[in-house]
């Protein structure tokens, strides 16, 4: 039962969608219909700018924590693996915005700082020196997805299996869901950051 529980107050956690309901609550406008369409932090800062993005991100990864200490008091490690996933599956697939979330990488994040922090923070310089360098966040988000079980598998003594494999299934997904932003990459059409997008 537990396990169950576990589970669905993760993924409802995951599901509450910051940068959807900070967009209609501050801005009056629905995400979905600007920029990429994705309702993530990037996006939000892209159409909304620094402040709602800041805000969407941080609430993101809030979420991540939140399903992972719930799941950790209910279950204890396996339950903060189990719950830090589904906070992610929520991010991914919300119920409430007919299962088309974003990609999952802050909310990730939020599940890395709560298991194991120097996996979440090698990953996270990682990300911001590859995003200093492309001026991507798109591409910078993908190869943290490639880096951070590599960094599990490199620094987490003794191997964590468990976690290395749930952290990797989360990577594949997350990189698949970024299968759209990798089209653009190629082709010379992804935004850059710093680039807003006309409402």
């Amino acid at each position: 039962m537990k396990i169950i529980i576990t589970i669905v107050l993760s993924y409802l956690i995951g599901c509450f969608s910051s940068a959807y309901i900070l967009g209609k609550l501050i801005n009056k406008t629905d995400i979905r219909t600007h920029g990429s369409g994705n309702v993530g932090a990037t996006n939000a800062l892209r159409v909304f700018g620094k402040k709602v993005g800041i805000m969407v991100f941080i609430l993101d990864v809030l979420k991540g924590i939140l399903a992972v200490y719930i799941g950790g008091k209910l279950l204890g490690y396996d339950g903060k693996l189990l719950g830090g996933f589904f906070a992610v599956i929520g991010h991914m697939w919300p119920i409430f915005l007919q299962f088309k979330g974003g990609k999952g990488i802050a909310t990730s994040f939020g599940m890395l700082l709560s298991i194991h922090w120097p996996t979440a923070i090698i990953t996270f310089i990682c990300f911001v020196i590859i995003l200093l360098l492309s001026k991507y966040v798109s591409l910078a988000s993908i190869l943290s997805c490639v880096i951070a079980p590599i960094v599990i598998a490199l620094v987490k003594i003794p191997f964590d299996r468990k976690f290395f494999v749930t952290t990797l299934i989360i990577a594949i997904t997350s990189i698949i869901k970024h299968r759209s932003n990798i089209i653009r990459l190629l082709k010379g059409q992804e935004y850059k950051i710093g680039e807003k997008v006309k409402r």
